[in-house]
């Protein structure tokens, strides 16, 4: 595995584009499908240049049938190709869900080893501005639900890269779960292949007052948290987990059992989600004399509203984090308000829409 500081800067979508092509300049099997994955817009860039370098025959749009295709690429997959099937939103995952949870994830176990589906399936979470309830959803809570199936959710390019490369060549299926807003970010990003391991958590800041676990666009909100919580002294220990099947619980434990207190923050509702089951496992795990304080954040437990005004209370944002933080690390203290030209989100200095 190489480090942050290695390669060139790239861009999160440019790194995920560069992933797909050097897996299928190596392997014939590995084949894109997707509704305009051949598009000129290529899916906000995550596929651009495939379709002129690969050809039609491994590089095509699909009808707007999502149950159908997922077959399709399920078939492939079982008769020894490796398709990555890209979906625009994680919304219309929902007109495919027996394919996915009663065959694709379950046809290994029931053929008794005998059969392997090892199938990408892209899809887009993230911030509706405007979109509202059914084109804003944030579903992962569901799949890491079903045996069989993997989930990740990496949060930056250098992770991008790395595990959907390790996403093509693992013979299971796996949910890659990808936020809109990170498609803008960058960081160091080695030119050579690489893997990026499942299920091995990275401490991104060291801290010893709380461990705030951030998944998908949320580790970049929890770190502008932090930089907010230094102006009154607090240092959090943020986490990204990556892969939340398989989840790396031992770092999220260590880490709580020093500071003693543990925030989740979701790009989901808190219900029975993500949080709910990093919560679950760190307490049954740490046992009730460790006296560890949790909390979640997440959605409201609402809809996605369609206006902005209503967005801002929907959705985290930095100043949230820091404020729930400030709260659990020193409880009973007069609520703290950080400046609001500080606490705006990433997407809303430099994200320009979904298209």
């Amino acid at each position: 595995m190489s480090t942050h500081s290695e390669g060139r800067i790239l861009r999160y979508v440019d790194a995920l584009a560069e992933a797909v092509a050097q897996e299928m300049a190596q392997d014939p099997a590995v084949f894109v499908m997707g509704l305009d994955v051949d598009d000129h817009r290529a899916i906000q860039g995550s596929t651009r240049g495939l379709l002129e370098k690969f050809g039609a025959d491994r590089v095509f749009t699909t009808p707007l049938s999502e149950d159908a295709m997922t077959g399709v690429a399920i078939g492939a997959a079982m008769a020894g190709m490796r398709p990555i099937h890209v979906h625009i939103r994680m919304d219309f995952l929902l007109l495919c869900m027996n394919q996915l949870i009663n065959i694709a994830a379950k046809a290994h176990y029931m053929y008794g080893g005998t059969v392997s589906v090892p199938l990408v399936v892209r899809s887009i979470i993230g911030r509706g501005w405007g979109q509202g309830a059914q084109h804003s959803q944030a579903l992962h809570g569901m799949f890491m639900h079903v045996p069989g199936l993997k989930v990740v959710a990496p949060s930056n390019a250098h992770d991008a890269k790395g595990c959907l490369i390790a996403a093509i060549r693992d013979n299971n299926p796996v949910m890659f779960v990808e936020h809109r807003l990170l498609y803008t970010t960058e960081a160091y990003v080695p030119e050579a292949q690489y893997t990026v391991e499942f299920g091995r958590a990275r401490i991104c800041t060291k801290g010893d007052d709380i461990t705030v676990v951030g998944i998908s666009n949320m580790v970049v909100e929890s770190l502008r948290a932090q930089e907010l919580l230094k102006d009154i002294d607090i240092h959090a220990e943020i986490i990204d987990p990556i892969s939340l099947v398989p989840l790396d619980i031992d770092t999220i434990l260590n880490s709580a059992l020093r500071t003693k207190k543990l925030l989740v923050v979701d790009n989901a509702w808190v219900p029975c989600g993500a949080g709910a089951e990093i919560v679950a496992q760190v307490l049954e795990r740490a046992g009730p004399g460790a006296g560890i304080t949790v909390k979640r954040i997440g959605f409201a437990h609402t809809p996605t509203p369609t206006t902005s005004a209503l967005e801002q209370f929907f959705y985290p944002n930095p100043g949230t984090i820091a404020q729930a933080v400030q709260q659990m690390v020193r409880p009973g203290s007069a609520p703290w308000q950080p400046d609001p030209e500080r606490t705006k989100l990433a997407y809303q200095v430099q994200f320009r829409g979904p298209f």
